[in-house]
């Protein structure tokens, strides 16, 4: 059983387990290589460094494939060159292509003439589609039949040994073009004389090639099957996306929304070096100050408002704050309808009035509860009516622009998650400081 991730972690840390590669090596060689990648991307780097030449020679390349891209990279530059020649010896096309950003040049033309004939086939095929289509991810090991085979063939078929998450058979013509598929549980209660495409699935989904990967691994989750065929433009069956591939891809879609929505990278390292991180971090830092400014531009316009009316400068963070968390939650809910294909300009208006009601509704409660704080706090009535109003208005907005800033910039074929947050933070900020201290104008002085 494997030893808690953490407790590990704290042993390699603090240096109980020493820098001997032959006690690491005990120590490493019951683990799978997903904990064991894990682990190194958890240690500092001098640490990591001296756990990876204690992994097992056989395990340092799956280690390698299930690692982010930044901490990889630190251990391939760390490698001796000798080394490389034993680390590629059971390397497919899939594994290649993993690798293929990280590895330099000369690696890769390495582990290119380790692959047989048939992987190379693969791989070439597979660069041709960048990486964001699926086309780039195909699994090669599938159960192939003609288009005219009957029953017995696929029984004699299923005798070999199966390739993982294999519950149908493609069906092709003479020209490898895709024709059926059909469920492999349908083979043992028919016939042995019945034609195959007799038993073939109706609406089974096929996937293109250059399909977006996150949009096809979502039909291979949605579909009840274990895997999904992808053909090329002339439909010719290249392969096939199964479920563990779907899964990581749409696992790794989503951490990428995630990091994107704080301006970061999602192969950035834990300890990767502090100018790298700083220089990763820098722009948005940047494009935030400059939000910043544009936000405190607009309240220098309402400079003599403020020095007559103080309480209005004390309330101003709650009027922004409010009108930012309505809004990133809107905003949450668009990015995660437009990356799952459910947002579209078919239902953009019901979307749109549902999330207007919800503002509203919101706008008014809390606008009334807020109202009635400042009015004790300050024992002024027209600067609770004042708060009340800017932060009714201010939801409103908020949800407004929660719908319509990620559409528009999926519009713009720029992603929402990356920049969306911003823009929204803005909008909501300079709407609301101008419509509290413009009311406050009007009202109070």
């Amino acid at each position: 059983m494997a030893e808690p991730l953490p407790d590990l972690i704290e042993e390699f840390v603090t240096d109980s387990m020493g820098d001997d590669p032959a006690v690491i090596l005990t120590a490493l060689s019951s683990q799978d290589t997903v904990y064991i990648a894990s682990l190194l991307e958890s240690l500092p780097v001098e640490r990591r460094l001296i756990i990876w030449e204690g992994v097992p020679r056989d395990k340092k390349l799956s280690v390698l494939v299930e690692m982010r891209s930044d901490p990889r990279e630190i251990l391939i530059d760390a490698t001796a060159h000798h080394e490389w020649a034993s680390i590629f010896s059971d390397i497919d096309a899939e594994d290649l292509l993993e690798l293929l950003d990280s590895l330099p040049t000369k690696l890769v033309d390495l582990a290119y003439q380790t692959l047989d004939s048939q992987e190379r086939k693969y791989f070439r095929e597979a660069t041709q589609f960048p990486d964001s289509q699926v086309g780039h991810w195909v699994n090669h090991e599938l159960l192939v039949l003609p288009a005219n085979a009957k029953v017995r063939e696929g029984l004699r078929l299923l005798r070999r040994e199966l390739p993982q998450h294999c519950d149908s058979i493609y069906l092709v013509n003479r020209s490898g073009q895709f024709s059926a598929l059909v469920k492999v549980n349908k083979l043992f209660a028919a016939q042995e004389h019945t034609s195959l495409v007799q038993l073939a699935e109706e609406s089974a989904a096929i996937l293109d090639a250059t399909e977006e990967v996150s949009t096809a691994s979502l039909q291979v989750q949605r579909s009840g099957l274990s895997a999904l065929p992808v053909v090329d433009e002339n439909s010719k069956l290249i392969g096939r996306l199964d479920i563990t591939s779907a899964s990581e891809l749409i696992n790794e879609f989503y951490e990428r929304q995630v990091m994107a929505s704080a301006g970061m990278d999602e192969d950035e390292d834990l300890f990767s070096p502090v100018a790298k991180s700083a220089r990763n971090r820098a722009l948005w830092l940047g494009i935030n100050l400059l939000t910043a400014f544009l936000a405190s531009w607009f309240i220098g316009l309402f400079e003599a408002t403020l020095q007559q009316v103080v309480a209005l400068a004390v309330l101003m963070p709650v009027v922004a704050s409010m009108g930012g968390i309505a809004g990133s939650q809107t905003l949450t809910l668009i990015v995660r309808g437009l990356a799952l294909g459910q947002v579209t300009s078919a239902n953009m208006r019901a979307l749109m009035v549902k999330e207007l009601k919800v503002g509203g509704v919101n706008g008014v409660i809390w606008a009334l509860v807020i109202g009635v704080v400042a009015y004790f706090w300050f024992t002024d009535v027209l600067l609770g009516v004042v708060i009340c109003l800017a932060i009714l208005f201010n939801i409103v907005a908020a949800a407004l622009a929660g719908v319509f800033v990620p559409v528009i910039l999926d519009k713009l074929k720029i992603d929402p998650a990356l920049s969306g947050s911003v823009i929204l933070t803005t909008v909501t900020d300079i709407v609301g400081f101008v419509a509290f201290l413009g009311l406050g104008s009007l009202f109070l002085l």
